[in-house]
């Protein structure tokens, strides 16, 4: 009889002590709150809002064979170029993999300055513009992002420029 009575106790304690693992195991998961799975955006800076984690680890390739890692922090914005990139946090456990897709943005703002105009690359991506008198071209132009240059022209044809 007492032999039943100690095998339940060592019962009731195992189960006790795996419930506990399950409950501390589940409570060191990562919150991962925002952005989505599969998020798009034309937006260049990316709010990132993360409970329970120390880095997130962000590359363009699901491997993550070169990835970059930041430190987890209230109200961390990471700014990206336009591509898809996959991104995932770390902490004594690791979370799910997310895709993230930054696309490109083609802005140019003119400003007329008397005889000339004020051209501004507002977009998030690098343009080539060029500018012309009439139908003759007179200048190429290359602005990267939030890059204003002085111009004097009457048409200005713009779009997404070449990283060379």
């Amino acid at each position: 009889m007492k032999t039943k009575h100690i095998y339940a106790i060592d019962l009731v304690l195992i189960v006790g002590t795996f419930m506990g693992l399950i409950f501390l195991v589940g409570y060191s998961q990562p919150l991962v709150i925002s952005p989505l799975n599969e998020f798009e955006t034309t937006n260049s800076s990316v709010l990132f809002s993360i409970e329970g984690a120390e880095f997130i680890l962000i590359d363009d390739n699901n491997e993550f064979t070169s990835p970059e890692k930041f430190i987890v922090e209230d109200g961390l914005m990471i700014n990206l170029k336009p591509g898809v990139y996959y991104w995932k946090v770390e902490s004594v456990l690791k979370s799910e993999v997310r895709k993230l897709t930054i696309n490109s943005e083609v802005d140019l703002k003119l400003k007329e300055l008397g005889e000339g105009y004020e051209i501004t690359n507002a977009g998030n991506t690098r343009l080539d513009v060029e500018v012309y008198n009439g139908t003759s071209l007179i200048s190429k132009i290359k602005l990267d992002t939030d890059e204003e240059k002085n111009v004097f022209g009457t048409k200005f044809v713009g779009g997404w420029g070449n990283d060379k």
